[in-house]
């Protein structure tokens, strides 16, 4: 994650994605060269996932089973990539799983990869972009909807920019089982659906009617199932018309039972959820006043390749969403340049000894200094807490829901007394990271605390396992009588956290 500012250089590098979704996971392997990716394989298996999650929010030993033994099988493709050349994302269910730690270290254990938790407004940004990137640049706004296992994600945007961003709670296996449980299927339950998927929507529809579009693209499983099936039975020629929906409705209830859905073109896979799904769709051709919808190939795991492929060209979108986020809070731009500058001078000096030498560490911390005062712009008194608050819950483009976790923690930890248990809960090897990001961000802080910018002195910083030690010219601290009062403060800090800082002169 380090932002590199070398010049672009052309390369050629296989990149993977895997998208834990709540229906199935996908895997797709590509060669990346520039701006183009060729596709070398492609590994798809329906683990239901989310129909192994109860109401409180435990994932099911048989679910738990069948995820794991894919994703064993997955990590025997992935295995020789490096962690920068390998993507993994987990969505709605993750999301809602309360005992996703121990199911996320067993799936990185399978993968060999760590697993990122996106939210539902990163995972219709990464949708869009990988369904723009599978269509003909002809200028047109499109609406994109991707209506998974556990949500559904609609998208306005133009060329590869997303201008509108929604997730909504539904998709098609929550919407089976909330409304089929029995697989049943009559008017009564089939209308209930719909409604409570119109219902869902009626807030944004509006948002989308005011903006409007001109084209409106399926992605994912859904999309295309219907599709296939609306195809085959003679009902459309392309894509889904709302009419073709009409008649499958018509279909679906003469059988009466979703055991008995034996239409043309549906697998047998799909067909416990084939019926959450038609129901959404029905809901958005209906509040959407939707009239066809082509079916695109590109979608979640495409769009991970491509954002991949910017962060390898040092295009991250990242950085636009910590530069945003400066703006929109009028964060002090120039003195958190500085505390970035300071800290990333303190890193350079221990990353060997405290294993920080990877690129990770260098934009994290880079990230936590230009953005450790976003708080004051809701008040001075505890900003350090403000700001955790915001950069954990606010959509941030590019960043998995971990990352801004982290940058949370690393910005309510950067001033006054250190929580320890705010580390907690972390996996050992990242906590004691953050817990080394933590001081070395706290360190940058005290040393620009005067704002005046003037060029620091050499400050030599030795790290060694839970201690490290600040060496300052001689006088220098006698002249800065404020620093060194904080220095010895920190000193009783850092205690806290179970290290040990010591000042001293020559």
């Amino acid at each position: 994650m380090i932002l590199s500012r070398a010049k672009k250089e052309t390369f050629h590098r296989l990149l993977a994605a895997v998208d834990l979704g709540s229906n199935s996971f996908h895997m797709i392997v590509a060669r990346a060269s520039d701006q183009t990716l060729q596709v070398q394989d492609r590994l798809r298996e329906m683990v239901r996932l989310g129909a192994g999650l109860d109401d409180e929010g435990h994932l099911a030993a048989d679910a738990r089973l069948r995820a794991l033994e894919c994703l064993e099988r997955f990590g025997q493709r992935l295995r020789g990539m490096a962690d920068r050349e390998v993507r993994v994302v987990g969505t709605n269910t993750l999301r809602a799983a309360r005992d996703q730690g121990d199911f996320l270290r067993q799936a990185e254990a399978a993968l060999g990869h760590s697993v990122e938790i996106i939210s539902g407004i990163e995972e219709a940004r990464l949708i869009y972009l990988g369904v723009a990137h599978s269509l003909a640049e002809d200028g047109m706004r499109r609406m994109v909807i991707d209506i998974g296992g556990g949500s559904t994600e609609v998208i306005i945007g133009e060329r590869f920019e997303p201008l509108l961003l929604e997730s909504l709670d539904m998709g098609c296996v929550s919407m089976s089982r909330q409304f089929f449980p029995d697989g049943a299927i009559t008017p009564a339950r089939l209308k209930a659906a719909e409604l409570a998927a119109q219902l869902e929507l009626e807030g944004f529809a509006h948002r989308c009617h005011q903006m409007g579009w001109e084209q409106t693209v399926g992605a994912s499983g859904t999309a295309k199932a219907l599709a296939r099936v609306v195809q085959a039975q003679g009902w459309s020629e392309q894509g889904i018309s709302a009419k073709s929906l009409k008649q499958l409705r018509k279909a679906i209830l003469d059988v009466g039972h979703i055991d008995e859905l034996k239409l043309k073109g549906l697998s047998e896979e799909r067909r416990p959820v084939f019926i959450g799904g038609f129901t959404i769709m029905a809901a958005l051709f209906a509040s959407l006043d939707i009239k066809q919808m082509l079916v695109s190939d590109g979608a979640l795991r495409e769009g991970l390749l491509y954002d991949m492929l910017g962060r390898h060209r040092h295009e991250d979108v990242r950085e636009r969403s910590v530069e945003l986020l400066q703006k929109r809070y009028q964060i002090d731009t120039e003195h958190a340049r500085h505390v970035e500058q300071t800290a990333l001078s303190l890193l350079q000096q221990a990353a060997e000894s405290w294993q920080l030498d990877d690129p990770v560490s260098e934009q994290m911390l880079g990230w936590a200094a230009r953005l450790h005062e976003i708080g004051l712009a809701i008040a001075h008194s505890g900003y350090h807490k403000h700001g955790a608050y915001l950069l954990e819950n606010s959509d941030l483009s590019g960043f998995s829901l971990q990352q801004q976790q982290v940058l949370a923690i690393l910005v309510r930890s950067h001033r006054r007394k250190p929580d320890p248990a705010l580390f907690s809960a972390f996996p050992r090897s990242v906590r004691e990271a953050m817990l080394q990001l933590t001081i070395l961000l706290r360190l940058a802080v005290k040393l620009q605390r005067s704002r005046l910018h003037a060029a620091l002195p050499d400050i030599r910083l030795k790290a060694r396992p839970r201690q490290l030690k600040l060496s300052f010219p001689d006088e220098w601290l006698d002249q800065h009588d404020l620093t060194r009062a904080d220095l010895e403060r920190e000193v009783e800090y850092l205690r806290l956290l179970d290290y040990e800082l010591k000042i001293t002169t020559p």
